[in-house]
């Protein structure tokens, strides 16, 4: 695998330290990890634990990159020194078959796109693994003792070299005890010296721009060095270093980093600087509250004229149109629904100037206790009967099948409902009561006052609900008073008329007795039809 440039990449090395104080005789830094070597006779145990106490762990080798900062850290030195590599718990042997031939690193994973295996067949009883100074890797027990250890540190960023002016030296120190000064990248809490300038600056993490280097005391430290630490520009002030920042930003709590007037505010919307400070805004729909900062509501359905057509219902930060009952929006504006368009009626609806009113198809009639409803109704004795696709017919109440598809009126009087006289009707019966009696239900009652009569005399009919017209009916009208006296005029020539017609009919009877007798004797003069006899004859 073709290797990179390691010198782009490492960030770092550092001088020989003693073995005795556990401080790393070498190091090299990426942008993210440092890699550290220490030569301290350890067991795997205290290899781990020494890398542990610094913040980090035994050397995972997963690339050719780390394969490089290797040999660059053991500098051809002799010795077997603990990589993070141990045999898994559930197996007493290596299996050379597999990659990692069982191993798995002190991370908890088996993940890597390197190995370096020396070769060696199944081992039993080594379950920790080492590397020399060719790269090789080997088993080894985990209680012996290695000449030394690798450790790994992992970080979220680091701070760039510092550029100082040519003869002004700068030495780092690490979290994890190296000491140097050709790093070119140092981890957080990393310390730079600057004894020429008498500075010490340490790597700090950012507010979210990542570590920078920084010191306790505010303001740029000369310009010189890095740029005095100035977010913005570094220049000098009365012979002293100042920052500054661009515009629309000012300088933060350290006199070094550059802020928006806005960070920290306690706007509730919107922060708009202005003049080197800010000023709070709302959404629209709100407006600022007194104190300056929070935003409340505006009920614009409270402007005049009103936003909406009908209805105006306020929300938070806006406002929403409605319609009254029987109008619906359509583009923005309310339009009024066909009255029929959302009726219930089963059949047809009519619609009304102030609503609609249900109808029925032939056959049918209104339902008296559902006016969108509809029942099947005959006025005749006999009538079709209705049936669906599957063959079943049905008649209206009061009516029977008969045959296949002919509904025929029951004759209710046959069933004895009345307690006198009984009418049958289509699909119902009359019950009449006789002078003296009022119907109630369908039973005669005395009347207990003849005066009364016209009060309580009546007919008890049971019949199907009169359907209800389409149309409603005419309203009766006053007659005309001529009308009036014309009826009056016609009734009194008919009773002239009638009178005149019985006194004729009266003179030419008196006239027949007295001329001749009708007489029928038996069948046969019936045959022979009736014969007139002269009244002189008679016995």
């Amino acid at each position: 695998a073709m290797r990179p440039l390691l010198p782009l990449l490492l960030l770092g090395t550092v001088a020989l330290a003693q073995p005795r104080d556990l401080s790393p005789a070498g190091a090299q830094c990426l942008e993210h990890e440092c890699f550290a070597v220490f030569w301290a006779s350890r067991t795997f145990s205290g290899a781990s634990e020494g890398c542990e106490r610094g913040g980090g762990h035994l050397m995972t080798v997963r690339s050719t990159v780390a394969e490089e900062a290797i040999a660059l850290l053991l500098q051809n030195r002799e010795g077997r020194l603990w990589l993070g590599l141990s045999l898994s718990p559930s197996l007493s042997c290596t299996e050379p078959s597999r990659r990692l031939r069982g191993f798995r690193w002190v991370t908890g994973d088996r993940s890597t796109d390197y190995t370096n295996w020396a070769p060696s067949g199944k081992r039993c009883g080594e379950r920790c693994v080492t590397v020399s100074r060719e790269l090789r890797w080997e088993e080894g027990r985990c209680e012996e003792a290695a000449d030394g250890f690798l450790c790994q540190y992992s970080y979220g960023g680091s701070c760039p070299r510092l550029a100082a002016p040519r003869g002004v030296p700068v030495t780092y120190a690490t979290p994890f005890g190296a000491h140097g000064a050709e790093f070119l990248a140092l981890p957080p809490l990393s310390v730079a010296f600057i004894p020429d300038l008498g500075l010490e600056l340490r790597c700090e993490d950012g507010d979210g721009a990542g570590p920078r280097w920084g010191r306790d005391t505010p303001g740029a430290w000369p310009c010189e060095l890095a740029g005095g630490g100035c977010a913005g520009t570094c220049g000098e002030e009365r012979g002293r270093p100042r920052c500054s920042c661009p515009e629309g930003a000012v300088l933060g709590p350290d006199g070094r980093g550059c802020r928006s007037p806005c960070e920290g505010a306690q706007c509730q919307h919107h922060c708009v600087v202005a003049d080197g400070s800010f000023v709070c805004m709302c959404a629209v729909g709100y407006r600022l509250a007194a104190d300056g900062i929070s935003c409340e509501d505006i009920d614009d359905c409270a402007s005049e004229p009103g936003p909406c057509e009908q209805e105006c219902v306020n929300t938070n930060g806006g406002f929403e149109c409605q319609c009254h009952s029987g109008y619906r929006m359509v583009a923005g504006h309310c339009q009024r629904l066909p009255p029929c368009l959302e009726s219930l009626c089963q059949h047809r609806c009519e619609e009304l100037p102030q609503g609609y009113r249900c109808g029925c198809n032939p056959g049918y009639a209104v339902d008296p206790l559902d006016a969108t409803r509809c029942r099947l109704h005959c006025n005749a004795t006999e009538c079709p009967a209705v049936c669906d696709a599957g063959g079943a017919c049905e008649c209206p109440e009061g009516f029977v099948l008969d045959g296949d598809e002919l509904c025929v009126d029951m004759d209710e009087c046959d069933s004895g409902h009345c307690e006198f006289n009984c009418t049958n009707t289509p699909g119902g019966f009359q019950c009449h009561c006789p002078h003296g009696f009022h119907l109630r239900g369908v039973d005669c009652i005395p009347m207990p006052d003849e005066d009364d009569e016209g009060a309580f005399s009546g007919d008890f009919e049971r019949v199907p609900p009169t359907p209800v017209p389409s149309r409603p009916p005419p309203k009766a009208e006053q007659l005309h008073p001529g009308v009036l006296v014309g009826i009056a005029g016609g009734a009194l020539l008919s009773l002239l008329a009638l009178l005149a017609l019985g006194f004729h009919l009266a003179r030419k009877r008196c006239r027949s007795h007295g001329s001749m007798d009708y007489k029928y004797s038996g069948p046969h003069e019936k045959e022979l039809g009736l014969q007139p006899v002269p009244s002189a004859q008679k016995p």
